[in-house]
């Protein structure tokens, strides 16, 4: 397979400090993304065998990962104050991708705007909280072109931007009440006082429909939310 490399760059203003994005960035992704263990200082070892390369609190921060074949993965982040206790954010994601570039490429430029204004989101509202995490994925039959439809009308929501409010029933859960944070035809993000949701249209890039579920709150169950989430994302497509 023939490698070629990829560089995304996203530039963001977010509503906190320096300190608070890299810890962010560093270790509070569990509110934003998804665990990962991060050790902090140069030459510490980051998630998936990758190495801290840059340690310079509260500023700039970077990992690798390298593999065979020419393979590489690299995260940057170079955080700049900004006055009102705000920060400039600019993130650089490069790597090599082995085959069917320009989906994977889109697909990643997608992603990285989503996970970045969650990042933002997160710094806003829930900045230095851990969050309990879980992942559910859709089942086969979400995999459709037009699979995420579905989820925006369980959800009451359509295209036009986000700012609107849901209010869903999970079985086993209640009602969840929300701000839509995020919108765009295959991404939807979620607020509520002590939570965030993020629903990924993977089904454009050739797999399935799911969910990320950050919650906030203390003894927050992230094993038995994932399971009511599951559950109800599975009868959309049942």
């Amino acid at each position: 397979m023939m490698a070629k490399e990829f560089k995304i760059v996203h530039e963001s203003e977010i509503e906190g400090t320096p300190q608070a994005v890299f810890d962010a960035a560093t270790q509070g992704t569990s509110g934003w993304m998804w665990p990962m263990g991060i050790e902090p200082k140069l030459g510490g070892a980051g998630p998936f065998g990758s190495t801290v390369t840059v340690w310079e609190p509260p500023h700039r921060f970077s990992n690798r990962m390298d593999g065979e074949g020419g393979f590489f993965n690299q995260l940057d982040y170079d955080i700049s104050e900004l006055p009102d206790g705000k920060s400039w954010l600019r993130y650089v994601h490069g790597g090599v991708f082995f085959e069917d570039w320009d989906n994977q490429y889109v697909g990643a430029s997608k992603h990285t705007a989503f996970y970045q204004h969650t990042l933002g989101e997160y710094v806003k509202f829930f900045a230095g909280q851990q969050a309990a995490f879980a992942d559910v994925q859709g089942p086969g039959t979400s995999s459709t072109p037009e699979a995420f439809d579905a989820v925006k009308a369980a959800l009451g929501i359509h295209d036009g931007g986000a700012g609107g409010h849901v209010s869903v029933a999970i079985a086993g859960l209640g009602t969840v009440d929300a701000v839509v944070d995020y919108l765009d035809p295959n991404f939807i993000g979620l607020r509520t006082e002590d939570a965030m949701y993020r629903f990924f249209g993977r089904n454009a890039f050739g797999a399935v429909v799911g969910l990320t579920i950050h919650l906030f709150a203390p003894g927050a169950d992230a094993d038995a939310a994932g399971a009511a989430w599951g559950a109800w994302l599975t009868g959309l497509y049942a």
